[in-house]
């Protein structure tokens, strides 16, 4: 059974479409860029199969796309993209989280709401354990490993540059207990100092009276490349890793949906003052 094809190919075929679209061309007409048959191309752009460097270089060249947008397509079409810290913990991560953190990896900008509990980039170790140690999917034998691919992850993200990430957390996150007092106090702490510390967080808290919002429960994370301009993923988490949503129309849709939490929720430097008070508990 052939399964489903990677998200990053999933991502670069509808680009390569939508640029064809637009200009008009037929798949006979691309084919002859490459000086192949209609059929590669239509295998290209279902993700069905991928393409070399080259054979993307003279497409994108033809369709008249820019320098940085070849950057980041060429990046989604680079085999070695599948390879990075995750592969030591492919027993551990479910394929959707592999996939998901394979386009973290190549993100510009990442916006994370969740409602009921921390963000993962965001948690202290012992926060992280007592999340682990409650997931009935997580076999005991492996919940450390789990706990140090967290860690890993956070310190492959943090230690980016220019990235820009943005974390709306619902009340219900923070004042959801979890390991008792001590690790919650740990926790808000960690917040209040990586919010004044990080330049490239924006750290922003919704609270219980900002009524009804756009993302329901939540929660969810939408990650966006630099160039094309749409250009990313919705990942939907879940116990079994959730689901990934590569359409142009659902970035932009959950795009809009976290601006109008932005929106709802306190300001930066409100969200600091009540994590500082959260802290003091």
């Amino acid at each position: 059974m052939i399964g489903t094809p990677p998200v990053r190919r999933r991502i670069l075929g509808a680009a390569l479409r939508r640029y064809r679209e637009n200009l008009g061309y037929s798949l006979e007409e691309a084919a002859q860029v490459l000086g192949c048959d209609r059929s590669k191309i239509s295998r290209i752009e279902t993700a069905r199969r991928g393409i070399r460097p080259t054979e993307l270089r003279d497409l994108l060249a033809e369709y008249g796309a820019d320098e940085p947008e070849q950057r980041a397509l060429a990046s989604l079409a680079d085999p070695r993209a599948d390879r990075g810290w995750w592969q030591d913990y492919a027993d551990v991560l479910p394929e959707v989280t592999r996939e998901h953190l394979i386009i973290e990896a190549m993100a510009a900008q990442i916006l994370i709401y969740d409602s009921q509990r921390i963000p993962d980039l965001l948690q202290t170790t012992q926060y992280t354990h007592a999340i682990v140690s409650a997931d009935p999917t997580i076999p005991a034998p492996l919940q450390d490993k789990v706990v140090e691919a967290g860690l890993v992850r956070q310190r492959a993200v943090l230690a980016r540059e220019n990235l820009s990430l943005a974390v709306v957390m619902g009340e219900g996150a923070l004042r959801q207990e979890v390991g008792g007092d001590e690790v919650m106090r740990r926790q808000l702490s960690h917040l209040v100092t990586i919010s004044e510390q990080r330049a490239d967080l924006t750290l922003q808290v919704l609270p219980f009276t900002s009524g009804a919002h756009a993302a329901g429960t939540g929660p969810v994370t939408v990650l966006r490349l630099a160039q094309p301009p749409g250009l990313g993923m919705v990942h939907l988490p879940g116990l079994s890793g959730g689901t990934i949503l590569e359409g142009q129309s659902d970035v932009a849709t959950y795009f809009q949906a976290f601006t109008q939490l932005q929106a709802s929720a306190l300001s930066p430097l409100a969200s600091a003052r009540f994590l500082r008070e959260m802290a003091r508990f």
